[in-house]
């Protein structure tokens, strides 16, 4: 029950699209014929739904994209008449689709940066345009994510690089498929133990991609010579690819401490992940989920 006097928050999530033709970057706003208005493309989440997965479920509604997400860009929020609304925004790149007008949105246009700051109706929707402006688009992303729950060591009588995931960390690894696919990888690696290959493999298999298994990514590598690790983590950061790479418990943190300098602690809780967006073989920024790690609560 909602205490009398206390506001209610809506929560809606969205993102700048953009795309480029001819040599040039271009987003997509909306036109809203209800309101007579151009904004960013965003909604209200559903029930149990994740901000993440409501904004890329939004964009697919109003432009038809499909899309593949890079960097948050935050949070922004406002008052209207039925509380206060917070709403989530995402980079995310227009990869195909059609736009089809309805009776929410009924036009789009996709402008120059600049020029879709100036069109947008609404100041705080120049405020996320500004934020993002403000960081280069990345040209490649890195997706490091900490293996699933797979019990505890001294419960397990084998080899520990054998120790398999328990019936938690099988449900975490589900969940991370969902989350991670809406970065839309091409390339998934792992480091060379059971736990961390399972994590991902529902995921090789959802999008049909090879996994790759590389010893460089394990605790033991990094711990001989993080350098190593790193080398071979900004290795994979090429123009344009999108990579999924799950490790360990040391590795993670010791690597978005070395490539994200000034972040906030970056213990790595397992099932969770760090989105980094990388610019010209560096990282512009470092975003850390969580979602994956317990189910969603629904109302």
């Amino acid at each position: 029950m909602q205490r009398r006097g206390a506001t209610t928050e809506i929560r809606a999530a969205g993102g700048v699209v953009w795309r480029v033709r001819q040599s040039v970057v271009e987003v997509a706003l909306v036109h809203r014929p209800r309101y007579d208005d151009w904004s960013l493309p965003k909604g209200k989440l559903e029930d149990g739904e994740t901000d993440l997965a409501g904004a890329v479920r939004e964009i697919a509604e109003e432009l038809g994209s499909r899309v593949a997400v890079s960097r948050r860009i935050g949070q922004v929020s406002y008052t209207i008449p039925d509380g206060r609304k917070a709403v989530t925004y995402w980079v995310m790149r227009h990869l195909d689709g059609e736009f089809l007008p309805d009776d929410e949105v009924d036009a789009v246009e996709w402008l120059r940066p600049r020029l879709a700051r100036d069109k947008l109706s609404y100041d705080v929707d120049r405020r996320v345009m500004a934020d993002f402006a403000a960081v280069p688009i990345p040209d490649s992303v890195i997706l490091l994510v900490r293996h699933a729950k797979a019990g505890k060591r001294s419960d397990w009588p084998g080899d520990d690089d054998e120790r398999p995931l328990d019936s938690a960390g099988r449900a975490q690894a589900s969940r991370l498929c969902h989350l991670l696919a809406q970065f839309a990888p091409d390339r998934i690696v792992s480091a060379d133990l059971l736990r961390c290959i399972d994590t991902v493999r529902p995921l090789a298999e959802r999008l049909g991609l090879d996994l790759q298994v590389d010893p460089v990514f394990a605790d033991r590598s990094y711990e001989a010579s993080p350098s190593a690790s790193e080398d071979a983590l900004m290795s994979l950061a090429k123009p344009g690819r999108v990579t999924v790479v799950c490790s360990q418990g040391t590795t993670i943190p010791g690597l978005v401490d070395r490539l994200g300098r000034g972040l906030r602690a970056t213990d790595t809780k397992k099932g969770a992940a760090w989105a980094l967006s990388v610019v010209d073989g560096n990282v512009v920024s470092a975003d850390y989920y969580d979602d994956a790690i317990r189910p969603a609560s629904s109302g």
